[in-house]
């Protein structure tokens, strides 16, 4: 009997995010696939659980989910967990469970943090309908054509950004997409967790005076919300 594949989320911040649920399944496993092996070390040290660990990241994705298929076939539970949050979500995980899928191996999902839906539930944009966008391509012209492509989408948008290119990207974006109402939060969970409200020139000229620390999420407004409610206070005046 082949053994099953866990879907471990995991803190995306705080360690007391951490379920009972999460600590029983990682300490059980035959296997644990992890993004960074020494940031799930720490994590493992903190629960106090001794595991087998192996590296799995999007560099390696493709070839190494044939050995985590091995070990379940073999009858051993395989865990898989990425740096921080639900494994899948714009982090390594989609080429395990297609595998698993077609060789009806059993999946199990372990819920916990994902930084898309903390985001958007603060953002105080419509939540009822949303789009998720990930990562924009690194590229310029591509960022850009991608930003055009979604200027008619209507349902609120929530898009990852790294601190690095977050000014560059802010600066497209209002330009493509206009006065659209907007959020950024960053260090979710963290002691200096903080969420920006405003439009995007507004969030453009906040993030150019003051340059963030740490992964940042996007929410902008879709092309037909409604903007009557919103206070259009300036980025600095809205937490």
């Amino acid at each position: 009997m082949a053994g099953r594949l866990y879907l471990v989320a995991t803190p995306i911040g705080h360690l007391g995010d951490v379920s009972d649920r999460v600590r029983e399944v990682l300490g059980a496993v035959s296997l644990i696939a992890a993004e960074d092996t020494r940031r799930t070390g720490r994590l493992l040290k903190h629960l106090g659980i001794s595991a087998r660990l192996t590296s799995y990241h999007d560099h390696n994705e493709r070839r190494k989910f044939h050995e985590l298929i091995e070990v379940l076939e073999g009858g051993g539970d395989v865990a898989v967990v990425s740096d921080a949050g639900t494994p899948g979500i714009a982090d390594p995980g989609w080429h395990v469970v297609q595998a698993a899928i077609e060789r009806e191996i059993e999946i199990t999902a372990i819920p916990g943090p994902t930084a898309l839906i903390l985001a958007l539930v603060v953002s105080g944009l419509p939540i009822h309908r949303f789009a998720f966008e990930g990562y924009l391509p690194k590229k310029p012209g591509a960022r850009r054509r991608r930003l055009a492509d979604l200027r008619a989408e209507e349902r609120t948008m929530v898009f990852y950004e790294t601190p690095y290119r977050l000014l560059a990207t802010l600066t497209e974006m209002a330009s493509v997409l206009g006065e659209r109402r907007a959020s950024l939060s960053r260090e979710l969970t963290k002691q200096h967790e903080e969420t920006i409200r405003g439009t995007l020139p507004t969030l453009r000229d906040h993030v150019s005076r003051h340059p963030p620390r740490g992964e940042c999420v996007l929410v902008i407004a879709g092309a037909s919300g409604p903007n009557e409610s919103y206070d259009e206070q300036g980025a600095e005046g809205v937490r």
